[in-house]
């Protein structure tokens, strides 16, 4: 018989408790979803089934208020039921056609919303290697011509999920970029990750460049986690970047990955579309750093949180002390992966140094 107040649930959804809460509540999941949601399934079988019942709450509730004519509470509610199915597949690789099932709600539920979001966001689709890459244009209210941060997605992120960080950059005039590159959201399922990511956004920069209505010349780059790999590995050969922001990524990825939890690495053997973890190894050796960052010339705020158990925060020293252009360190005592545990140490700050670096 198990003893009083042994915690007998799965590990993995105890972790997920324990270390995921900041994030989720920090991108959009109501905190009562994500106590009632963790505190009720007892392995990690149920998380995305559980997490895909509770996005179908929001998305009624948005239903009901599109019906009335309230779309900006429509809205409202179904970026909430976007963001609690990609919380259901953000992990969950194991069972791949659960995954998509769930990813594909995030999906419809997101591009509801984007009509009646503050600013409007629009679908589009960006040109990539004879196939497309999927993203969300935002721009800021009563600008002309705005300028454009494109923003790298992680390992587990992904379009959906960024509302929240979109917002300090469109209060401040300018503009967001949101796509899934190679390995992420809608083109994981096709295209695995791609260590030269400098190509996916130079595509990105290309198709900005069509466009009349924001300033491609004054484009930055953002990336979250691995996302914070992708930019200054972009930023290190696309000579169109002004500016970039790095949050908590690796220097050396194949370092990081050994130390990464269980979860994390299965989803780098799958959407590096691997036969087994040894594979993944030999992709993730190729995200370094250490060779090409001397070629980062532009502007870097880094980012590091100095408790991250995901990334070592040495990583973010690493990086600052091998650009070649201006950088600013901003590495977050008491802050853990992304430092969403405490996001009003970087997020306004970053946001305004990015608007000096692209004469916001």
């Amino acid at each position: 018989m198990a003893s009083a107040g042994r915690d007998e649930r799965d590990p993995r959804i105890a972790a997920a408790a324990a270390h995921w809460s900041h994030r989720m509540l920090t991108n959009g999941v109501p905190l009562a979803d994500f106590q009632d949601v963790t505190g009720a399934i007892p392995c990690w079988e149920e998380w995305c089934p559980a997490w895909v019942a509770r996005g179908r709450v929001h998305d009624e509730l948005a239903a009901a208020a599109e019906d009335e004519g309230r779309l900006r509470s429509a809205g409202e509610h179904f970026a909430t039921a976007a963001i609690c199915y990609h919380f259901g597949k953000f992990l969950f690789v194991h069972d791949p056609d659960q995954m998509r099932d769930a990813h594909d709600l995030a999906i419809a539920a997101h591009g509801r919303a984007l009509p009646n979001m503050d600013p409007p966001g629009e679908r589009v689709t960006i040109p990539y290697e004879g196939t497309f890459l999927a993203g969300v244009l935002r721009k800021p209210h009563g600008v002309e011509r705005p300028a454009v941060v494109a923003m790298c997605m992680g390992l587990d992120s992904t379009k959906e999920e960024m509302r929240t960080n979109e917002a300090v950059f469109l209060a401040r005039g300018m503009a967001t970029l949101a796509f899934d590159g190679p390995g992420q959201g809608e083109a994981e399922y096709e295209l695995p990750i791609r260590p030269d990511y400098e190509a996916p956004v130079a595509s990105v920069i290309d198709w900005l460049e069509e466009r009349g209505d924001v300033d491609a010349e004054r484009v930055g780059l953002w990336g979250v986690s691995l996302g914070g790999y992708y930019a200054p590995r972009a930023a290190a050969f696309e000579r169109r970047v002004r500016a970039c922001i790095s949050l908590t990524g690796p220097f050396d990825f194949s370092e990081a990955l050994v130390q990464a939890p269980g979860l994390t690495r299965a989803a780098f053997v799958v959407r590096s579309h691997s036969i087994d973890e040894h594979a993944a190894t030999d992709v993730a050796r190729r995200m370094n750093l250490a060779e090409v960052a001397h070629r980062i010339e532009c502007p870097i705020y880094i980012v590091g949180g100095a408790q991250d158990r995901v990334i070592p925060p040495a990583h973010a020293n690493r990086l600052a002390n091998a650009v070649s252009g201006p950088v600013v360190l901003n590495m977050v005592e008491d802050g853990t992966h992304v430092v969403n545990n405490r996001p009003y140490r970087y997020r306004p700050q970053s946001a305004d140094w990015m608007a000096r670096q692209l004469d916001v």
